[in-house]
């Protein structure tokens, strides 16, 4: 397995990429993006997929690429919806420009939200799974007009005085939402991994979101599985499962169903309230 660290420039912004290619003499023509989500906590730092991505680049045989949204880890810049999307657009539009033929996206908790929102903008996007992920911004304290201030309590808008208009930062947060977008997917593949016990993403979520794409997303309930997704090994054997199905007619054969996967053990804290996309210290 090959690993390289790159940057990016986006909006002014520069953003910190991990890519990871297997040990194969060829180079793969298929990237994963994956997508995390918010910290755990204020003061935590952004968890590393890069162990992730390291992990799937060998069992998959694929180019996995792993990165730090804008106001996250390594990367510069402030939090915003639309800006995560562009980050997602970019990082997208970077792996194709260096010998990647096809792109899917992984998201876990936000991150799996902002991966459907970029998959609606970009048909170069194969197909998009989404883990843990809520089916739109609002903050558990209700409403989007608590996600600013969230965003900041998390130290993830850094700079005083952000953002500069409010209302339309509010605006563009509002406009997207995977809930009223996931039907521009189809018929690209989309799978949906959630636990049943997530007490920060609700499963009403996923179930709804899966509803809204009209028998084109494959749902797997996760029994007992908590928010943090990316800890639980039954999460992430869906996930290699799923990629090894892309490509093929198989891609889509499970389409429109609903499975509980029961068993399994959860590992890393997997029962802890949590972020679901590796939002873990250190």
């Amino acid at each position: 397995m090959q690993a390289s660290e790159e940057r990016i420039e986006v909006d002014g912004v520069e953003l910190a990429l991990h890519i990871a290619k297997p040990g194969a003499a060829e180079a793969p023509r298929r990237c994963l993006v994956l997508c995390h989500g918010f910290p755990i906590a204020p003061n935590v730092a952004v968890g590393d997929l890069a162990g992730l991505a390291d992990r799937l680049a060998e069992e998959a045989s694929w180019q996995v690429c792993s990165f730090d949204f804008r106001g996250t880890g390594r990367s510069t810049g402030d939090f915003s919806v639309g800006g995560w999307v562009r980050d997602v657009l970019n990082v997208t539009a970077h792996v194709l420009g260096n010998g990647v033929g096809e792109v899917w996206l992984a998201g876990f908790a936000e991150g799996g939200a902002i991966a459907i929102c970029a998959a609606a903008e970009d048909e170069r996007i194969r197909g998009v799974a989404a883990l843990a992920s809520p089916a739109d911004f609002s903050s558990p304290e209700g409403g989007l007009e608590h996600l600013l201030e969230r965003a900041t309590a998390l130290g993830i808008v850094h700079t005083p005085g952000y953002p500069p208009d409010p209302q339309a930062w509010e605006a563009e947060a509002t406009r997207m939402r995977p809930l009223e977008l996931i039907h521009k997917l189809p018929p690209r593949p989309v799978l949906l991994v959630h636990g049943s016990d997530d007490d920060v993403a609700p499963l009403l979520d996923a179930r709804a979101v899966s509803d809204a794409a009209e028998g084109h997303a494959e749902l797997r309930i996760l029994t007992g599985g908590s928010h943090q997704l990316r800890h639980d090994p039954r999460a992430v054997a869906v996930l290699l499962g799923w990629m090894e199905r892309q490509g093929g007619e198989a891609g889509q054969e499970e389409a429109g169903e609903e499975d509980e996967i029961g068993g399994g053990k959860e590992i890393g804290g997997g029962n802890k309230r949590g972020e679901g996309g590796g939002q873990t210290p250190g």
